[in-house]
């Protein structure tokens, strides 16, 4: 099999990289090794190596001049969902039911919506083409998911990620209508803690979730959480 690249040794990926299936394990290196957060170059974006990327604490995030770049920072960014602050200001909008909200309708929809928003601190996007499709097959084989946030019989918001176990990695998300993504992402907390879900992975620090309650947590920390979770299946189904 060939080999992915380690943090030291950054090319581009090899093409002749093998496709993996969802089933697949692939090991990347050491995290411990990734003291600025990279953990390895290369490869691709199969659903094997995307899936045995999640369970190790690794995921892809890279531009489009760059090769893909797999990364575990340390800290890393989470919420509880017991931990869930919902601002007065978004419980009035709760209130008021504006949105109706779906699981896995539109997830391509969804990506794409997450792709072309508008972000003040960055110049273009990370959810490249290749990313699109990556995770519209990870979707095929429900692994990804999305949330869409619909008002007036339109989409006006959502966001995707990957579910594991008790675990939700959340991606991105985007908003057409005010509040119509952070009223998503309420209400699916709710229920995904309502479903047995313990633990959803921002990544990053972002003021957005952490308005939320979301916090950062060391590398280690998540890795020990992971391995006490991800084996956890949902007690209950996820309704929106």
């Amino acid at each position: 099999m060939s080999h992915i690249q380690s943090s030291k040794s950054r090319s581009r990926d090899n093409p002749n990289f093998p496709y993996l299936e969802a089933d697949d394990f692939f090991k990347f290196p050491s995290v411990e090794n990734a003291d600025d957060g990279l953990v390895a170059t290369g490869g691709n974006l199969s659903p094997g190596m995307l899936h045995s990327a999640y369970l190790q604490g690794i995921f892809p995030w890279f531009n489009e001049d760059s090769p893909i770049l797999w990364w575990s920072p340390d800290p890393r960014f989470v919420l509880f969902p017991t931990e869930l602050h919902i601002p007065e200001s978004m419980r009035k909008v709760l209130n008021k039911n504006v949105f109706t909200y779906t699981l896995d309708t539109r997830f391509e929809d969804v990506i794409k919506n997450c792709a072309g928003a508008k972000r003040p601190e960055q110049s273009g996007t990370w959810i490249t083409h290749d990313m699109i499709d990556a995770y519209c097959k990870l979707y095929e084989t429900g692994l990804a998911h999305s949330v869409e946030a619909w008002c007036d019989g339109k989409l006006a918001g959502g966001f995707y990620g990957v579910l594991i176990g008790s675990v939700f990695f959340g991606e991105s998300m985007f908003t057409i209508e005010p509040n119509a993504s952070k009223a998503a992402f309420c209400h699916f907390v709710r229920e995904f803690e309502r479903a047995g879900g313990k633990l959803i992975d921002s990544q990053i620090y972002t003021d957005h979730i952490a308005r939320f309650g979301g916090r950062n947590i060391s590398r280690n920390a998540f890795l020990r959480y992971e391995k006490e979770y991800l084996p956890l299946p949902l007690i209950g189904k996820i309704t929106l």
